[in-house]
């Protein structure tokens, strides 16, 4: 199914995809397909039960065997209450099981995905498979193929009886059939629609809301509070809309259904009271048939229903095993875990775009010797984070290789790689939890000695002990509850905890004021010692200690080599002062 669009992807595939992650669970799928053809014939025979009970014991006077029949009657109610309790069990058990296991490789698929997928998809449509589309997924199992079929065989049950019972009274009591069928299908096609349109605009309202409630600050800063209020009445209004026109066409159905299930119980009661007078129908035909009624017209009342419902949730699992079929994602062919990254790091050749024909770096070459640090300057959009980002391998090269070493990029595993390269960028992601947590980021094996150490050696015990309980001090989403140059300074804790043999800094001190950029250059200092380190910075304070200055235009190298040979030139300096904001 890989490359395929959603409506490219039949009903059947999705559904086979899906009943594939009931592996695990055969047991329940398999007990809960045995109870549905269990209950199918239990439930026709409580009617025709009552139609032997009236016309063999109560028609004739026999108490005894009356109170026989009516203990079977009993006891097969109860048997049917218990059997149905246990398959509403199994199957919502088995629909709750399989999305649990769904989310996880989902949330596990999505967290291999290259840099570029989620430069091209909201967070809200990734957020709505996560959660609303996996839900959706339940109705595939408990409303859905295994209640379907459960149903068909009920009504087939039922039918048999009641022609058994009395063919003349059953073909009465189907006149008025052909108008469930067409009803049932206008219902099934204009529901489906409404649910088509539910989903969309729940999507796009979980993103637009994503998005909004994210960036509250820059709405308030430009005073935009009224237009975004204004947009998201329109897209609660669509949405609420649609929810109201899939509510219209329930109520419009199941009140007609109840009409020509009352159309037929009248016709049976017509007829079937002149067959008594007659001779022809008896009493307990009479009794028993509004009993096949009820248990004839419930499950058809439903399965149109279900069908839909079925429909929604194969469309939602489709669109959630098209998340599982991407391909954005970066291969982990590598094989080398165990090498240094201590050596040359060298650019040979590369070329890269975000986007087709749309080139970001064109032909950059040029190599770093171990240990020794390097400044990129250049304008804005230049390409100055694209050269980093490449280094471990969020984003695919287009063309040329990236050497460590000997070692090419893609020969070391990705958890090697990474876990070797330090990255502080300048706009810092915090989530909610601990400082400690913030800085280990669930590494174990950083231990609370080692943080407290990388603290010492950057000079920040006072930052720390500022704050309310020290490093278990609670952040709020995004680290809220800190300034901009205390969430950067946190970045540079936990860059460096995790002893990296090469440090990147992505305009790391931006967000600085002078004071911190002087309490973390000395510390910056000694750490860049002995590590190879990258450098993207206006500030010429933050460049000064680099060895190797490189300067990149429009994509391409304008100058590279040693820093103090390059500033030796007037022209050179002037540049650095040009991209230093005023």
């Amino acid at each position: 199914m890989a490359g395929k669009k959603q409506d490219q992807i039949s009903g059947f595939q999705t559904l086979k995809a899906l009943f594939a992650y009931t592996k695990p669970y055969r047991w329940m799928l398999y007990t809960a397909t045995v109870l549905a053809v269990l209950l199918a014939p239990i439930s026709a025979v409580t009617p025709y039960l009552v139609n032997f009970i009236v016309d063999d014991h109560i028609m004739k006077s026999d108490p005894q065997g009356m109170m026989v029949l009516s203990l079977w009657f009993l006891a097969l109610l109860i048997l049917t209450t218990g059997l149905r309790y246990y398959f509403m069990i199994l199957t919502n058990l088995l629909g709750q099981s399989v999305i649990k296991d769904l989310r996880t490789k989902v949330y596990s698929h999505l967290l291999t995905q290259n840099c570029s997928y989620f430069d091209n998809t909201p967070v809200g449509t990734n957020t709505t498979r996560t959660i609303s589309d996996l839900e959706s997924l339940n109705s595939v199992f408990s409303e859905g193929l295994i209640t379907i079929i459960a149903d068909i065989l009920a009504i087939v049950c039922i039918l048999g009886l009641m022609f058994y019972s009395s063919v003349k009274l059953t073909l009465i009591c189907l006149v008025s059939f052909p108008l469930l069928i067409v009803a049932s299908y206008i219902f099934k096609e204009k529901v489906k629609a409404s649910f088509q349109r539910v989903r969309n605009e729940i999507t796009r309202m979980n993103t637009f809301l994503q998005e909004h409630i994210s960036g509250m600050k820059i709405v308030q800063i430009f005073n935009a509070e009224k237009h975004v209020s204004n947009e998201f009445k329109t897209i609660n209004r669509e949405y609420t809309q649609a929810n109201l026109d899939g509510i219209f066409y329930y109520a419009v159905f199941f009140p007609v259904v109840e009409i020509i299930a009352a159309a037929s119980l009248g016709f049976m009661v017509w007829w079937g009271a002149q067959g008594v007078i007659h001779h022809e129908v008896t009493l307990g035909h009479l009794v028993a048939f509004p009993m096949f009624l009820s248990r004839l017209f419930q499950p058809i009342r439903m399965l149109a229903d279900k069908f839909n419902t079925l429909q929604m949730g194969l469309l939602a699992g489709s669109r959630v095993l098209q998340v599982l079929d991407l391909k954005q994602t970066e291969e982990d062919l590598g094989i080398n875990s165990n090498a240094s990254l201590r050596g040359d790091i060298k650019y040979d050749h590369i070329s890269f775009s975000y986007k087709t024909d749309i080139p970001v770096l064109a032909d950059i070459s040029f190599t770093l010797p171990a240990g020794k640090a390097l400044a990129i300057i250049g304008p804005t959009g230049s390409g100055k984070s694209s050269i980093i980002q490449l280094l471990n391998r969020l984003y695919k090269i287009n063309s040329g290789q990236i050497y460590i070493g000997d070692t090419e990029i893609r020969d070391f595993t990705l958890d090697h790689l990474r876990s070797k390269i330090a990255f502080v960028q300048q706009d810092v992601f915090l989530f909610s939890g601990s400082l400690l947590e913030n800085i280990r980021l669930n590494r174990k094996e950083i231990s609370l000695e080692k943080v407290k150490q990388c603290v010492q050696q950057l000079g920040l015990e006072e930052f720390i002990h500022s704050l309310p309980n020290g490093l278990a001090y609670e952040l709020a989403e995004r680290g809220s509850n800190l300034s901009l140059g205390q969430r950067q300074l946190v970045s540079f804790i936990r860059a460096l905890v995790g002893d990296p043999e090469i440090l990147v800094l992505d305009e790391a001190t931006a967000s600085i004021d002078p004071n911190s950029e002087k309490l973390i250059q000395s510390a910056l200092e000694k750490l860049i010692c002995g590590r190879t380190s990258i450098t993207i910075a206006h500030r010429l304070s933050t460049i000064q200690h680099a060895d190797f200055l490189l300067e990149i235009e429009e994509g391409k190298i304008k100058e590279f080599g040693p820093m103090k040979e390059l500033l030796s030139h007037s022209d050179r300096y002037f540049n650095i002062k040009h991209y230093q904001p005023s």
